[in-house]
């Protein structure tokens, strides 16, 4: 365990409590997150993970923006149902990203787990999406995630890491239950 990886964890904390509170800070704690999990992804040879960390900095910008611009009430922002077409739609484009990514990252580097790695980066890059569009389904796809996520952390001797993610499980649970709350108390427009 580095000092980086506990200021990792820690900015990470922030972020994801930030975004189940649905405050518009999140997004900027988030890329602050991200970029010091780049490194800490070069040097344990998780590449698509590194990778997914530079997308999530430029999602970041626009998860902010989308959450700066939408529908505000008292400071938080207001939480939308997925449809089943976008559903399908992204959940089938984070396939294909996964199948495509974890192809180049066995063929072409010497990448830890290229297939999982690959994978986990294609669906979170969806559960990313849907976060930005303030889908509540989102944080049922982030569980699903960070309980794999855990695993592999665990696997790659970033026990901290993998505490954190153990931890984001319990933040999922938590946004997922405010999020549908709100939706379910939120008047149709």
């Amino acid at each position: 365990m580095s000092p980086l990886e506990i200021v990792a964890v820690v900015v990470n904390v922030v972020g994801v409590w930030l975004t189940a509170r649905r405050t518009p800070w999140c997004w900027p704690v988030g890329v602050v997150a991200v970029l010091l999990y780049v490194w800490i992804f070069y040097d344990v040879k998780l590449y698509s993970d590194m990778l997914l960390q530079v997308v999530f900095a430029v999602m970041q910008g626009y998860g902010w923006w989308r959450w700066r611009t939408g529908r505000m009430d008292q400071g938080k922002v207001l939480i939308e149902p997925l449809s089943p077409q976008l559903t399908v739609t992204s959940l089938a484009a984070g396939a294909l990203l996964s199948l495509a990514l974890g192809a180049g990252m066995a063929h072409f580097t010497d990448a830890a787990l290229p297939w999982l790695d690959a994978t986990l980066t294609g669906f979170s890059l969806v559960a990313s999406y849907w976060a930005a569009r303030k889908f509540v389904a989102s944080w049922w796809l982030w569980i699903v995630l960070d309980v794999v996520y855990t695993g592999v952390y665990w696997y790659k001797d970033l026990a901290l890491t993998a505490v954190l993610y153990a931890g984001f499980i319990g933040l999922a649970v938590y946004g997922l239950q405010a999020w549908r709350k709100e939706l379910r108390a939120w008047p149709a427009a």
